[in-house]
């Protein structure tokens, strides 16, 4: 990094004689004043105060004694003439540092002497051939290197730091401030900086200055030219100003990036950490972030301040640091937030726009592997946070010339007419690339889904699936990327507005913008893809099959990029779609074909029978591929099957409403029905809210159920509707049938509840059917209610245990909370479900056969037939399985006298018990002497005959004729 050119040196001065002077017996003073190293490493080691002193009277009695020394005391003599301070500096033997620091700094203004003129010199002869070129004149060995940057350290160390004070520019280690009066500091510090900006003028000493005390050396002229007055006592306004100006040179000339890092660590953070260095003052801070700012605005400002605060972080490029700090996401992130903020010297909001946002643009393009993602990640934050703090100037200065070359070839469009000549290219393959590749980078890495850069997106989306699909037919490494750009979109956006972009994107809806008719793509030499004016064809039938080629491929590559989108339940919402649209193309057809002949219509009319009939194709076209490519797993939840269902359902209606009932029509609607039924039937676990969904589909089969010609669908309908309204509680063989076609599987006795499984979700639930509603089928519920009061197994019973017997306990446990759910079907099935455990002797529910019946006492009470009459099957059950533990609970509970007449709950419940019994007598039969003891019969007997007296005739008819008839 040259120095030379900065500003003229603070003293200013002549050219001086000194020619003769040797630059080794420069270097050798130096030395002999600092002291030889101890060692390797030893450069940097502390300097001792006495060893300096002693060091200095050694050099002051080599200059005048030895003659070979002399010409260096002239040279010496001449500089210390036009740098008083530090002449009268090198004389004070009461500040030894600050002796030693004047002396060194007139050893290196000797030398700065001595390289200039040698770099004035005539140059050397050339080499001779195939020999090395002699370096030159002014270089520097090594060993003369290392002494020249010890000596910058000691002058910088001695001369400058110290008078610093805190908060400026101070470094941990530097030795303190001496106590010395304002005014004799502020020279001192005047005459040091003076010094080393007239050495970082010539490029040999300027170079290792700058890179190692630039932070010091612009914490000085900040505090000379901007500081306080009462840290620059004794100064003139002229000599501030020359300090303001020698600062704006040195930040101007020397690397934007290294002034960037030195600027923010003199600013310093908002926090420090306490015990460490004090804080930057406010002056210097609000100083700092006016020279950042200016570093900012100027050409390639905000790379140069990227790299600044990066390259801080990470090290020098090309090394591991660089590759740590690229992860480093957070410092990204905050470099961004500052790239974002207006600076307040920018004169309004859009300039600062218009001179940033390329820039910003720029650094998507950084090629360097090791320092673009962090390049990168700056510029997306970068603009996705300008996109949310001023979204139009970011839309203005951002997102529209980033999606520059996909606008210009998308059919929206204006094309000149000089530009539409055949094989012009209007996007050449490296610019469209770097959009596409640039669209993923802010879109998918950035990963924002704000409403401004979806809609922004969309504008360009048409040519963006185009291009994928043709990149899916031919070999570019775009492809990648625009499936990538696809997915997020669809992923990120609302679903209806994704159904339409993909109906957009096959020709089915104007929502996206497509590529311009005139133009097409063109395979490039690099791998990319190039935009050219189309030629146009002569033929029509050739015209004809390109156009239908090219919706075929479309309509292929949307097929595949819905493959990707299946576990998000898109592909499955689409098809349904398609299924909707295809349905609403033939209610259209069917008005056309009302309307009239086609060949008396208008030619807009035509146009759009044209149009309505391209359409239609369209639709065959996708649903077709659609089932031929993802059928299998398009559906993913329950939301899906219903609505699918219901397309099909409302295609039948309306086909029927019209009088068609085509054989094809009635196989699909088979086959919907049966889709339903497999579900039901345990081809996929079911909860109360998947009943809920499919509840909406009861309208649909109701009137299925009432108007198609067929009996076998209409049976099917109305038992579908029963066992959705029960949650699988009762299935009939009609439903079991139409699953078992479906899954191509006999089900086992066991198959609902493995299917449904009501009890396992409490919550949505449905009223049963009433007998006779409707146009229900005459296989009415009540005739599956009588079945399973008479012991019959319902279809809800429990499968075969679990082996985990954990599995059996949770479900034992499900079952008896399912037993209280306020819902009637959850709670009749559970009902049911532990009648059939009961009955199967499952150790887990024989464990715990108190609990259970006290379960079923308690349900005997509810005041719906449906629960009631499930307690009363379990509770005469338990009973008949295990009388002689059971029957005297019973008895008790029905020995309770009855409070009054009046009670007539009391009364209900005990005919309830009553029912109880006479199931449990007539289950027992000839063997109830065997099993009860004479005190169980007593007991029997007993609670009857006192209830024989009864006025009510319902409770003797319910006592008297059961009790005393069945025990007969």
């Amino acid at each position: 990094m040259a120095a030379a050119g900065l500003a003229p040196p603070l003293g200013g001065g002549s050219k001086m004689a000194g020619d003769a002077v040797e630059l080794g017996r420069v270097v050798e003073a130096l030395e002999l004043l600092l002291g030889r190293p101890m060692g390797p490493g030893a450069d940097g080691a502390p300097l001792r105060l006495e060893a300096l002193r002693g060091n200095v009277a050694m050099l002051e009695e080599r200059l005048r004694g030895e003659p070979g020394w002399a010409a260096l005391r002239g040279l010496r003599a001449a500089v210390l003439g036009r740098a008083p301070a530090l002449a009268a500096g090198a004389e004070d033997e009461a500040e030894p540092a600050w002796a030693a620091a004047c002396a060194v700094l007139a050893l290196l203004l000797c030398l700065k002497e001595r390289l200039a003129a040698l770099s004035a010199a005539p140059t050397a002869p050339a080499a001779a051939p195939g020999a090395a070129p002699p370096p030159a004149a002014d270089t520097l060995s090594a060993g003369q290197g290392r002494a020249v940057r010890r000596a910058l350290q000691a002058a910088v160390g001695l001369g400058l730091a110290p008078y610093l004070p805190p908060g400026v520019g101070q470094r941990l280690g530097l030795p303190a401030p001496p106590p010395s009066p304002g005014a004799v500091r502020g020279a001192r510090l005047r005459a040091a900086t003076a010094a080393l900006v007239e050495l970082a003028q010539h490029p040999v000493l300027g170079v290792p200055l700058l890179a190692q005390h630039l932070g010091l050396l612009l914490a000085g002229l900040c505090l000379l030219g901007h500081g306080p007055a009462v840290h620059c006592e004794g100064l003139s306004e002229a000599e501030r100003a020359q300090s303001r100006e020698a600062l704006q040179h040195v930040l101007d000339r020397v690397y934007q990036p290294l002034a960037v890092r030195e600027l923010l660590i003199l600013q310093g953070g908002p926090k420090q950490v306490p015990g460490t260095l004090a804080r930057s003052p406010a002056w210097l801070r609000r100083l700092c972030g006016q020279l950042l700012s200016e570093r900012l605005m100027r050409p390639n400002g905000l790379q140069a301040v990227v790299r600044g605060i990066m390259e801080g972080t990470g090290g020098e490029l090309g090394g591991t640091d660089a590759e740590a700090a690229a992860v480093d996401w957070r410092k990204c992130d905050a470099v961004a937030k500052i790239l974002a903020s207006c600076p307040q010297q920018c004169l309004s909001l859009e300039d600062y726009y218009k001179h940033v946002c390329p820039q910003i643009l720029d650094l998507l393009h950084i090629q360097d592997k090791l320092t673009a993602r962090q390049f990168q990640r700056v510029a997306t934050t970068t603009l996705l946070t300008m996109a949310k703090e001023h979204p139009q100037l970011a839309e203005k200065h951002l997102l529209q010339p980033l999606l520059t070359p996909l606008l210009r070839c998308s059919d929206a469009a204006e094309i000149a007419e000089e530009d539409l000549s055949a094989g012009t290219v209007l996007v050449t393959e490296a610019e469209f690339s770097s959009c596409v590749e640039d669209v993923f980078k802010v879109y998918v890495v950035g990963n924002d889904s704000s409403s401004l850069l979806l809609r922004s997106l969309q504008s360009v989306l048409g040519v963006v699936f185009s291009l994928y699909s043709f990149a899916k037919q031919n070999v570019s490494y775009l492809r990648s990327p625009c499936q990538e750009v696809l997915l997020w979109f669809l992923e990120k956006s609302e679903r209806e507005t994704s159904l339409s972009v993909l109906e957009g994107c096959v020709g089915l809806a104007s929502s996206v913008h497509r590529l311009h008719p005139q133009c097409c793509f063109r395979v490039g030499s690099e791998g990319g893809v190039a935009v050219a004016v189309e030629e146009p064809t002569s033929d029509e039938d050739e015209a004809l099959y390109q156009k239908v080629s090219l919706e075929q491929c479309h309509v292929e590559s949307l097929v595949e990029l819905l493959s990707h989108c299946q576990q998000s339940g898109l592909a499955g919402d689409f098809f349904i779609h398609c299924l909707k649209a295809l349905t609403h193309v033939a209610a259209e057809d069917e008005a056309v074909a009302s309307c009239g002949a086609v060949a008396g219509c208008s030619l807009l009319e035509l146009e759009q029978h044209s149009a309505r009939q391209r359409r239609k194709l369209l639709v065959l076209q996708l649903v077709a591929t659609l089932c031929e490519s993802v059928s299998d797993t398009v559906f993913t939840n329950i939301a899906q099957v219903e609505e699918f269902v219901a397309v099909t359902l409302q295609r039948a209606c309306i086909s029927l409403a019209r009088g068609h009932g085509a054989a094809v029509e009635a196989q699909t609607l088979s086959m919907a029905m049966g889709l339903v039924a497999a579900m039901l039937g345990g081809a996929v676990q079911l909860k109360s809210s998947d009943f809920a969904v499919l509840k909406r589909l009861l309208p649909l089969l109701e009137e299925v159920s009432c108007t198609h010609p067929d009996p076998v669908i209409q049976e099917l309908a109305a038992d579908l509707r029963i066992a959705i309204c029960t949650h699988g509680a009762f299935s009939t063989e009609t439903v079991d049938t139409a699953a078992e076609s479906v899954l191509g599987k006999k089900l086992g006795p066991g198959r609902t509840e493995a299917g449904t499984a009501p009890y396992q979700s409490p919550g949505a639930g449905g009223a049963l059917p009433q007998h006779g509603h409707g146009c229900s089928h005459p296989s009415a519920p009540r005739e599956s209610e009588e079945q399973t009061v008479h012991g019959e197994p319902s279809a809800v019973g429990p499968a075969a245990a679990p082996s985990a017997e954990s599995s059996a306990s949770a479900q034992l446990h499900e079952l008896l909370l399912s037993a209280y759910d306020p819902q009637v079907p959850v709670r009749a099935a559970a009902l049911r479900s532990l009648s059939s455990l009961i009955m199967q002797r499952d150790p887990k529910a024989l464990q715990i056969q108190e609990k259970i019946l006290q379960v079923f006492l308690e349900n005997v009470q509810h005041e719906d037939s449906f629960v009631y009459l499930s307690a009363i099957q379990g509770a005469a059950l338990l009973s008949s399985e295990y009388p002689e533990q059971i029957l005297p609970v019973l008895l008790a509970r029905y020995g309770r006298p009855v409070q009054g007449t009046e009670d007539t709950a009391a009364a209900v419940t005990r005919m309830k018990l009553g029912e109880v019994l006479m199931r449990v007598t007539r289950a027992l039969g000839e063997s109830l002497a065997l099993v009860c003891c004479t005190k169980a019969w007593n007991s029997l007997e007993n609670p009857i005959r006192p209830r024989m007296g009864q006025t009510e005739q319902v409770l003797r008819a319910s006592q008297a004729s059961p009790c005393l008839g069945d025990m007969a």
